[in-house]
């Protein structure tokens, strides 16, 4: 059995696309997605609309709360004023249907991988969408983001960075973002958004199980064209992040 997870789709229904393509070669059949469906992109319909078509199974990320109920963008300023404002604009794009399905995305999902444990799919961590889990985050800080989950595989999306990472009797994946991708991580200053679509792969069998992380890269010209073409505030600014 295979299931693959994606995550951080961010309005990018180019890199989404492709990633679905590369995942239909492979045979691989069963897709999850940790969050962040279309927030922060040019293309946040077109994105729901891609995951509702093939009934991919969603969990809530800090971006979908986000873009259903965007917060006042004079409550921030520099880039996270520019982002909250695209989230705006992105709720003005979706459908009231897109808007119910984002509402009605829970906050983990658990698959069934005929295992002692389930595999738990969350965004940030068990405890809420917001929280970081990086390669480098304290022991200690990891165990009170996951107390009280029996689970042994724990993923989440969030950071927009491939990890694989094992805590105590844990294995911890990320499988990195599809639509806004980062290199280097943030919170490097110099952190740009690459055009490569990233995924994850877990391969069930009777040898135990294997995970796979996978980076797609993809001409971006597309996506920056509809970013033009879109409406969508801050255009160029937002293009301007991308490494080219």
């Amino acid at each position: 059995m295979q299931i693959a997870l994606i995550a951080d789709i961010h309005g990018n229904a180019v890199a989404l696309g492709l990633a679905l393509a590369e995942l239909d070669r492979l045979g691989v059949e069963r897709v999850v997605c940790l969050g962040d469906v279309a927030a922060t992109g040019p293309q946040p319909g077109e994105a729901v609309a891609m995951l509702r078509e093939r009934d991919i199974p969603t969990v809530m990320g800090n971006a979908d709360a986000e873009i259903v109920d965007p917060p006042d963008p004079s409550s921030a300023d520099g880039s996270m004023q520019h982002f909250l404002e695209m989230s705006r604009w992105g709720h003005a794009q979706l459908t009231e249907d897109d808007k119910d399905f984002i509402s009605g995305l829970p906050p983990a999902l658990e698959i069934d991988l005929g295992l002692a444990q389930p595999l738990l799919c969350v965004h940030g961590s068990p405890r809420s969408f917001d929280d970081v889990i990086r390669a480098e985050t304290d022991p200690d800080a990891l165990d009170d983001m996951l107390a009280g989950q029996a689970a042994t595989i724990i993923a989440g999306g969030h950071t927009h960075i491939q990890m694989l990472r094992r805590h105590r009797s844990r294995l911890l994946l990320n499988p990195g973002a599809v639509g806004l991708a980062y290199d280097p991580a943030p919170p490097d200053p110099d952190a740009r958004c690459v055009a490569r679509a990233e995924f994850a792969v877990i391969d069930v069998n009777a040898g135990g199980v294997a995970c796979q992380l996978h980076r797609l890269p993809y001409d971006p010209a597309p996506l920056l064209v509809a970013a033009r073409a879109a409406g969508m505030p801050h255009a160029e600014w937002w293009i301007s992040l991308w490494a080219r």
